[in-house]
């Protein structure tokens, strides 16, 4: 038996490079999965791809109807809501404070925050009618440190850690439990093609030589610990945050001077 067998995921953001390594996995795994994203060309797509289990409904992750109509689809095509990822991000091109705007400021925040609210609030109730269930916070090494030209990113993600514990605290009587995983930097688009606004991406002034585990993370990495987390072998586990980084928040090992 599959461990999400008659399970229903909602994945946002879910045509992305990690969003789809998870609707993948989940699908492999049993779940009925439901594609959400902005993108309806690569979601139908993916939908196709994977067959009657699957499902792409088109989500703006900033707007509460879109939200609302997201989760009626999941109840209606597939009887309940088991599953909550929210996956959905996007990054600020980078910019020190003082030459950041304010629409770019609001745009990242409504995504990377306010979508995780929304989304949060119109899952639950469905989660309480499926008899519980799990949201798991797609967040950041960089809510959990400063760095710098990335004021509006880093500020989201340092947020939804805050809003993780407390929909922990909220909703785990109903047995729905609310877990964060802050990736480090995974080889995907999101870091090897620049940010809109801007020519240079992430992974032109990063190298993991320095650290512990020497390569890019992959988005299968991070899948693996989504799986587990919102599997019943993490029952026990809510408000939670989960780093995989490769030992990047660890620093740079040290190598000594040989003679």
């Amino acid at each position: 038996m599959n461990r999400f067998d008659n399970q229903t995921v909602l994945v946002t953001g879910g045509t992305g490079g990690q969003g789809s390594s998870h609707v993948r996995a989940f699908h492999a795994e049993g779940a009925n999965v439901v594609i959400g994203d902005i993108d309806a060309q690569r979601g139908a797509a993916l939908a196709d791809e994977l067959g009657p289990r699957a499902h792409f409904t088109r989500l703006d992750v900033t707007d509460e109807n879109s939200w609302s109509a997201a989760v009626l689809v999941a109840e209606r095509v597939f009887g309940a809501l088991n599953v909550l990822v929210n996956n959905a991000g996007v990054q600020n091109p980078p910019a020190p404070i003082e030459k950041t705007d304010q629409a770019t400021w609001s745009r990242i925040l409504d995504i990377n925050l306010t979508g995780t609210f929304l989304g949060i609030k119109v899952a639950a109730p469905a989660l309480r009618r499926a008899a519980g269930g799990a949201i798991v916070n797609i967040a950041s090494t960089m809510g959990l440190g400063g760095t710098a030209h990335y004021a509006p990113y880093v500020a989201s993600k340092w947020a939804v850690r805050g809003l993780t514990r407390t929909a922990a605290l909220e909703l785990g009587r109903d047995h729905i439990r609310v877990n964060t995983i802050h990736p480090g930097v995974i080889s995907t688009s999101f870091i090897h093609e620049p940010a809109a606004g801007t020519t240079a991406a992430i992974g032109d002034f990063y190298s993991p030589e320095p650290f512990a585990i020497p390569r890019l993370g992959e988005p299968i990495d991070v899948t693996r610990l989504l799986l587990f987390l919102t599997s019943s072998e993490a029952s026990f586990i809510t408000g939670s945050e989960y780093v995989i980084d490769g030992g990047l928040l660890l620093g740079p090992v040290l190598q000594p001077e040989t003679a």
